[in-house]
């Protein structure tokens, strides 16, 4: 019995470290769990629980080789950094759409200090990021998102992940649709605030006289913020089909590194 029990341990705790390694490189990048607002002891306890309750049946997992060594334990935390960092690009995306509307709006030298990465963001950039935290609690992705984290252990058992080099540039490519992301959510008010310098700048060659840089800026802002208002509604929408795009290519990723992907919604998103 005590070598039974022996050997249970044995295969359980090289078995929690790797899990926790996988597990603490998820939350080092992804949204809500990377938060600043989180206390760091909270962020380890939580790594720590999962780690433990995962443990046991990653370990009895087919092709699971839960034996410490410098290659198992960076390849867990590469699985984990890599799926981090591709769900991270949600963030990006609402940062760079708040940049967008912000010097529409004027806004481009009202910066505040983003507590998640210590610099300075535009005012809206960091509005936009907080509303896609608050979307993710709402919809419940942060629990799609560790099960999805789950279900890796099943694609890449413990233990047997090699991080190839395609995987970067695939990561730099999904990047690269943070922008165009980006550009469609602040599109219906790039549009509108250009449309009013467009008929305000009409009005003024009809009437010289008009105070034009007095009026664009406050009808531009007021306009845009209006339409900003409405177009609320169809946010979360928005975010929850690029948020599980993100989800489906860091599983490709990590399960079949040689295919590309595109920040779109899924079918039917």
């Amino acid at each position: 019995m005590e070598h039974t029990l022996a050997s249970d341990w044995s295969t359980f705790l090289p078995a929690m470290a790797l899990t926790l390694v996988r597990v603490s490189g998820m939350i080092v990048f992804a949204p809500f769990f990377s938060s600043t607002a989180l206390p760091v002891r909270t962020k380890a306890a939580f790594a720590g629980v999962v780690a433990y309750l995962l443990a046991p049946l990653v370990a009895s997992l087919p092709a699971a080789q839960p034996e410490l060594g410098c290659v198992a334990l960076l390849g867990e935390l590469a699985v984990g950094l890599l799926f981090g960092l591709t769900v991270a690009l949600a963030n990006e995306m609402m940062l760079f759409a708040g940049q967008l509307i912000g010097m529409q709006f004027s806004f481009s030298m009202v910066n505040l200090l983003d507590p998640s990465s210590s610099i300075q963001t535009p005012l809206l950039g960091d509005l936009f990021q907080l509303m896609g935290t608050l979307v993710v609690i709402t919809s419940g992705l942060d629990r799609v998102l560790l099960a999805s984290v789950m279900r890796t252990f099943r694609a890449v058992p413990l233990g047997t992940y090699v991080l190839p080099p395609a995987n970067a540039l695939q990561l730099v490519r999904a990047a690269s649709g943070v922008f165009l992301a980006a550009m469609e959510l602040a599109a219906p008010i790039l549009a509108a605030t250009v449309l009013i310098e467009v008929a305000i700048a009409l009005l003024s060659k009809l009437s010289p006289q008009l105070p034009v840089m007095s009026l664009t800026v406050p009808i531009k802002t007021l306009a845009g913020l209006a339409l900003l208002t409405g177009a609320l509604a169809l946010w979360p929408r928005f975010f929850e089909a690029r948020f599980s795009g993100l989800l489906d290519l860091a599983e490709r990723l990590i399960a079949q590194p040689d295919r590309s992907f595109v920040l779109s919604p899924p079918p039917g998103g």
